[in-house]
């Protein structure tokens, strides 16, 4: 059983207390800090600031990350590459690296599995095996930093939208946000950090009574109790007006823009009724709406909406006022879709 101390896991005031206490000054913890933050090291070997002799101690106590890789797969227009992760107790998470013109974001996962059962969300079918540690979660964005640099191109964007809802690993996931964040490490600015929920209203609440900086993106897929209680199961805990309620709290605190996500579903939830629905449920809020082509699961019989339907539904929004944008469709060939790669993987690997 490996008894070593995740690194990734420590804030910068554990770390010096680590080092302290094996008799090294206070400016050593900064100087790892700056190792692992700034120079994203992969190997404590490769922390050269440091002495040799600590390195060596370092390593016997000290561990650089959780994450092993499985996986890894890259889409024929290079554009898009995921990994599957390997965690210590054997169970499975996924991050996705994309690249646009002038982005290169990473999406995250939060947790292994989830517990919110999403109908048509690979990840929902799988149940939850566990929340992410701060470490697991800020070690997704490494790996990314890491594969970005060796191609001389630089991390933009995060977003929590991977495997879980962050707003269930609430503690964790804004642990790890603030150490992105962190002015003396990565330096992500918070209007690059997206965090995507499933309708967490209690978390929304508590996000904007925190004056978070960080995107807001929830995930609505439905304008009915009656439709949105079928293919998301949270909305029982927290329906439509107590949803809606929350998001209008967050509009007024922070004064900042959400994004609503809509996963358009062919005779389910893409008709110009559905979308009219939309208008009146999300109007008097300050809000941009991402209609999301479906990403096809196994488990799931639904087919994402034709071409013709897709731009009806944008067509409706777009006359009622509210900003819409058609998500592009990226990593099908590497099934990029949250869970979908691990579910591929479950066979042969375990």
């Amino acid at each position: 059983m490996d008894t070593t101390i995740n690194l990734l896991d420590l804030n910068v005031n554990m770390l010096q207390e680590k080092l302290e206490a094996l008799g090294e000054p206070k400016y050593r913890a900064q100087q790892l800090w700056h190792a692992i933050y700034q120079k994203h090291i992969g190997a404590l070997e490769e922390a050269t600031t440091l002495p040799i002799s600590l390195r060596t101690i370092l390593h016997d106590k000290f561990r650089l990350g959780n994450l092993t890789e499985i996986n890894e797969l890259a889409s024929k227009d290079k554009h898009t590459t995921k990994v599957l992760f390997g965690l210590p107790d054997g169970h499975k998470i996924e991050t996705v690296l994309m690249r646009y013109n002038k982005r290169r974001t990473v999406c995250i996962s939060t947790q292994a599995g989830c517990a919110l059962g999403c109908v048509f969300c690979a990840t929902g079918q799988m149940g939850l095996d566990r929340h992410l540690t701060v470490g697991e979660i800020v070690e997704q964005v490494l790996w990314a930093s890491r594969k970005l640099s060796a191609t001389g191109n630089k991390l933009t964007n995060i977003v929590l939208m991977g495997m879980g809802e962050p707003f269930h690993n609430y503690t964790n996931s804004i642990a790890a946000i603030n150490r992105l964040e962190d002015s003396t490490g990565m330096a992500i600015g918070a209007r690059r950090v997206t965090v995507s929920t499933a309708g967490h209203a209690k978390a929304i609440k508590q996000f904007a009574k925190e004056r978070r900086r960080e995107r807001l993106a929830v995930s609505l897929h439905a304008a009915t109790d009656n439709l949105r209680d079928q293919l998301m199961p949270i909305n029982r805990r927290f329906p439509l007006d107590e949803l809606m309620a929350a998001c209008r709290m967050y509009s007024s605190i922070t004064n900042r823009r959400i994004s609503f996500e809509w996963a358009l579903i062919d005779d389910v939830n893409d008709s110009e009724e559905h979308a009219r629905d939309l208008c009146k449920l999300i109007g008097n809020i300050d809000c941009h709406v991402n209609v999301i082509p479906l990403n096809p699961t196994d488990q799931f019989h639904g087919n994402r909406s034709n071409e013709d339907a897709t731009m009806r539904f944008k067509t409706q929004l777009d006359e009622s006022g509210i900003p819409c944008t058609i998500r592009v469709r990226r990593g099908l060939d590497i099934s990029a879709g949250c869970g979908q790669l691990k579910s591929e993987n479950t066979v042969g690997i375990s």
